[in-house]
């Protein structure tokens, strides 16, 4: 019977005509696969994929066989307690009341915290190193997405905060625009030749921001004026502007460089509940001007 192809190719003749290197990439189809069988009998799951399954009552050399883990007797074997169940006897919550509360903290797709903001801190020397690496730009507005991108701050939830951890060591003129900032931190970057602007963010504006989908800086209340830049429509996602009393009331005030400050007249204060001294009618002014036309009306 004449040798196979394979066969002349591997004859000790053929790697006198053909050479060796050039059949080896071509024709690599033509050996045959080797395959340890060991590897059948070291097949398994990956570890945690499977766990076995607790056999209750099976005996005791299972650990759970005579009672199946339940103990002996008593209202814990038989079925189960509610939780709380003190035996019968008035729960001490009833007898003396709840006192305080939680501050719910609700997973959602977005976890929700109901009654404080989760906000992340950053002090000025921070920011000041990062400027003198070069990973911060001073020429430019530094926002949260400058700050994010750069990595000076990290996991971002509901804003950042400004600290004035190190101000001395601030001496770049900083134009920065973020959640809040401390009366310390606005003074010292202002000392320098900055500014500071605080604006309103929600947890999902920011990534949206940090995603570049949003503008971080202009909403359709700001007036922040950001020289060389203007507002942008590129954007897909709009930035929101508060709507609770406490929110709108903390970026209208001055004080705290909020960019809704300009909604307020001279002498204005920032709360929508108080008014302002001198601004509007007095009580005692509308009666009397009451008691006078209440007076031109007599006939006698």
């Amino acid at each position: 019977m004449p040798p196979t192809f394979h066969q002349a190719l591997c004859a000790p003749w053929a790697s006198r005509i053909i050479p060796s290197r050039t059949l080896s990439p071509l024709l690599f189809f033509l050996y045959p696969q080797q395959r340890s069988a060991s590897i059948l009998s070291a097949l398994s799951d990956n570890p945690g994929a499977y766990h076995k399954r607790i056999r209750r009552g099976r005996g005791p050399s299972s650990g759970k066989g005579k009672t199946s883990g339940r103990g002996h007797k008593g209202q814990k074997q038989h079925g189960k307690v509610p939780s709380g169940f003190n035996g019968g006897q008035t729960p001490d919550e009833v007898v003396h009341g709840s006192r305080g509360f939680e501050n719910v903290y609700v997973e959602r797709p977005t976890p929700v915290r109901r009654f404080s903001l989760d906000m992340k801190p950053l002090n000025l020397d921070k920011v000041q190193s990062w400027v003198e690496q070069g990973r911060l730009d001073p020429s430019k507005p530094i926002t949260i997405r400058e700050l994010a991108k750069s990595r000076c701050v990290a996991s971002v939830k509901d804003g950042v905060k400004l600290l004035a951890k190190g101000s001395e060591k601030v001496t770049s003129p900083l134009n920065i625009i973020i959640s809040r900032a401390s009366a310390s931190a606005i003074a010292a970057i202002e000392a320098a030749g900055g500014s500071v602007t605080t604006r309103y963010y929600t947890a999902q504006s920011i990534k949206r921001v940090v995603k570049g989908e949003t503008d971080p800086i202009h909403s359709l209340q700001s007036r922040i004026a950001v020289q060389g830049q203007s507002p942008s429509t590129d954007y897909p996602k709009r930035l929101p502007d508060p709507t609770s009393r406490k929110d709108i009331e903390y970026y209208r005030d001055p004080a705290h460089r909020g960019y809704l400050s300009y909604q307020l007249e001279e002498g204005q204060g920032p709360s929508l509940f108080f008014k302002t001294p001198g601004v509007g009618t007095s009580i005692a002014r509308r009666v009397k001007k009451r008691t006078m036309s209440a007076a031109e009306n007599r006939i006698w």
